[in-house]
């Protein structure tokens, strides 16, 4: 590290902006290569589901919610934690937040683009999932807005287009950056076009200001609003297990705390492959740690509170069903939850395995795990417990339900390679006002 040169303004640009402009290296290529295999099982899974119908991924007249839904609120949890932290850590005016930003905000949008997947299939007639949007047709069929599918619908194009304004905003002046750093005529184009005409006078930092900031304000409660909503889709059933008031708190915090873990995972491996570890420091990946172990209590205690208000309700079904999730066939799912969510986040209480990369590591894995063992509890368990002992059924992963969730992890992180080539991953205006000590009498913003 001694040999490394100081940080200046120039050292910032030429570290940020390199990568975009260098030829790919060979770990890249490999990542993405593998990324690109796994993606492409998503489209075989699709196009089998497509050709022999929705029967392919093992559901039955009892679960008929099952891995599709389960991953999509998986998804939509790791969209709603990037924003989310993103936006309220600059509305808070948290300096520090310059490291991690740009990357969970771009978490967010590949996210939310592989979410929005899983309830379009899940019709079982994707070819006809546009009556789902409210416009005049021929057949005079209006959306029924009574659906809970039609809501998401609305959520998720709300806060998508939210998410993905505020992050490309974002990005305007660095893609500025770039383009002038630029050598070669396509770069020059392309980067020319994304910056959108962009100096960096006063005028454009100003109003560029105002527009981060209304979209951060924007942004904040949708985020909020958005997986309540996915929430009040179970709670409005009267499914055991389902039917509690707590759900929209529940998803929103359990979205936090998974989305954070996935951060983790992203800023590790940036931080080390692509050689930011004066961006994206070990204060900053600490920091996110400490607010996961805080979102952790908040989803364990809610963990324990379902359990109590199944008891406190003296409710048969209800009791029932969570004694079955603790008990029943899947049972070494719940367990397995809560070892990865509550006992192994238990290590955060300590600040030398906080600021150990491979005990981060390795709870991101657990706790990314384990929330997507949480959404199998929520839909596949009290789904195959109901209230009638005649429905009560067991559901069994068919060889598709596992290529169909490994491609979705292929997709994102197909995306998130292509973000890291493509885009500055930290935002360079904001780091250097953060690292170099602004001039007596110089304004730096």
């Amino acid at each position: 590290m001694s040999d490394r040169p100081a940080i200046t303004a120039e050292t910032i640009t030429n570290d940020i902006v390199g990568p975009c402009l260098r030829p790919p290296t060979i770990v890249w290529l490999g990542a993405f290569g593998a990324a690109q295999m796994m993606a492409g099982l998503m489209f075989l899974a699709v196009l089998m589901y497509c050709i022999e119908g929705y029967g392919i991924f093992g559901p039955d007249n009892a679960v008929n919610w099952a891995n599709d839904i389960a991953s999509y609120v998986f998804w939509i949890g790791i969209a709603v934690a990037g924003t989310l932290v993103s936006s309220i850590l600059f509305l808070f005016r948290q300096r520090w937040r310059t490291g991690i930003n740009r990357a969970t905000e771009a978490m967010t949008v590949f996210a939310i683009n592989i979410a929005g997947i899983y309830p379009l299939i899940h019709t079982g007639r994707p070819w006809v999932d546009y009556w789902l949007i409210p416009h005049p047709n021929t057949l005079s069929l209006w959306p029924q807005f009574k659906s809970p599918i039609v809501w998401d619908v609305f959520a998720i194009t709300g806060y998508a287009t939210a998410s993905v304004i505020f992050f490309y905003v974002g990005l305007i002046p660095d893609f500025a950056t770039v383009r002038d750093r630029a050598t070669r005529p396509w770069q020059k184009l392309l980067y020319g076009m994304l910056a959108m005409g962009w100096r960096g006078t006063a005028s454009n930092w100003r109003h560029y200001e105002r527009a981060y900031t209304q979209f951060a304000w924007i942004a904040t409660p949708l985020v909020i609003g958005m997986h309540s909503t996915i929430a009040t889709l179970l709670a409005v059933s009267h499914v055991p297990g389902w039917h509690a008031t707590i759900f929209p708190p529940y998803f929103v915090s359990g979205a936090i705390f998974g989305g954070l873990a996935m951060a983790l995972l992203l800023l590790v491996s940036m931080r080390s492959l692509m050689k930011l570890d004066r961006y994206i420091t070990i204060d900053h990946l600490e920091r996110l740690a400490k607010i996961m172990l805080g979102v952790g209590c908040i989803v364990t205690y809610v963990y324990l509170v379902e359990f109590f208000s199944a008891w406190y309700s003296e409710s048969t079904p209800e009791r029932d069903q969570f004694i079955y999730r603790v008990t029943g066939a899947h049972a070494w799912a719940f367990w397995l939850m809560i070892v990865c969510n509550v006992a192994v986040l238990q290590l955060f209480w300590f600040k030398a395995m906080r600021r150990n990369l491979a005990v981060l590591v390795l709870v991101g894995i657990c706790v990314n795990i384990g929330m997507w063992f949480e959404r199998f509890n929520i839909i596949v368990q009290s789904l195959e417990h109901e209230h009638l002992p005649a429905n009560w059924t067991y559901y069994a992963f068919t060889s598709w339900d596992y290529i169909i969730l490994a491609g979705s992890f292929g997709i994102f992180l197909t995306q998130f390679l292509l973000f890291c080539k493509v885009a500055p991953v930290v935002s360079i205006a904001e780091v250097k006002a953060h690292l170099l000590k602004p001039q007596k009498g110089v304004d730096h913003g």
